[in-house]
């Protein structure tokens, strides 16, 4: 365990020196907030019938997908993309480390790093300058604080999926360039799950990306009430435990049959 979160507080540090990048996804993620919120503001306006959220509910999904954008898993790790495109994996094999753990843990550090840079910053501006409300209690605010974490987890798994998937195709380019729009569709980020028609929202309900940012926003809002947040906390450690067997078995198999050529 301890090489593990070595690495990962390795990896950690190294995104921490990527500020210009956040800076840059600050003022992206601040300015598409406001483009959103007026969109729904004048989509709230002409509605003829009443919506399953009020306008300051979806107001503030838009704020925390924009703060929480870099915790969808719509990008990996291009280091570990290069590994497995010239053969450098073999080195990683030969470690006394499990391969699995050391993709999970760089996944997770790339999912939380630039979320941690991002969110802080955007949570302020959204308070102070565009009336975003803090959560409905302060139970809401720890359920939420809980269903962030395992948001983060579960976004590593599925990341570390992709790559796995990476034994398997050529170029890689595919699933990378399909995985963004999946993410940002199911996760509620472009429009509020809340939202979606009802004939819909039964597989909304059971798909994992919506535990990323949808339920963790849902519990911050009070749209789930704090007697059923253990609920949705264990849908999210379900699909964490879920994904991440998958993923184990797909990397066993992925191993058995990789050739690594040249030397």
């Amino acid at each position: 365990m301890k090489a593990y979160l070595a690495i990962l507080y390795a990896r950690m540090a190294t995104l921490f020196q990527y500020r210009g990048a956040a800076f840059a996804g600050i003022a992206t993620q601040v300015f598409w907030a406001i483009i959103k919120t007026m969109i729904l503001t004048a989509f709230y306006a002409q509605a003829s019938v009443s919506q399953p959220i009020s306008l300051t509910q979806a107001i503030t999904f838009i704020w925390l997908g924009q703060a929480l954008l870099a915790l969808l898993p719509w990008n990996i790790d291009k280091e570990l993309e290069a590994q497995v495109k010239n053969g450098n994996v073999s080195y990683e094999l030969v470690r006394p480390i499990n391969l699995y753990s050391l993709w999970y843990a760089r996944a997770f550090a790339i999912r939380t790093v630039p979320t941690i840079m991002r969110c802080i910053p955007v949570f302020m501006i959204a308070i102070l300058f565009f009336g975003l409300s803090a959560p409905v209690s302060w139970l809401a605010s720890l359920t939420f604080g809980i269903s962030l974490i395992l948001g983060a987890f579960l976004s590593a798994a599925i990341t570390t999926l992709i790559i796995i998937s990476l034994f398997w195709t050529i170029s890689g380019e595919g699933i990378q360039r399909l995985m963004p729009h999946v993410a940002l569709l199911l996760s509620g980020l472009i429009v509020p799950l809340p939202l979606f028609p009802e004939w819909l929202q039964p597989f909304l309900n059971v798909q994992p990306l919506r535990g990323v940012i949808d339920i963790p926003s849902r519990l911050y809002t009070g749209l789930i009430p704090i007697q059923e947040a253990f609920y949705y906390l264990g849908f999210q450690l379900l699909w964490i435990l879920i994904l991440v067997g998958i993923g184990k078995w797909l990397m066993s198999r992925g191993l058995r049959q990789i050739v690594i050529q040249g030397g």
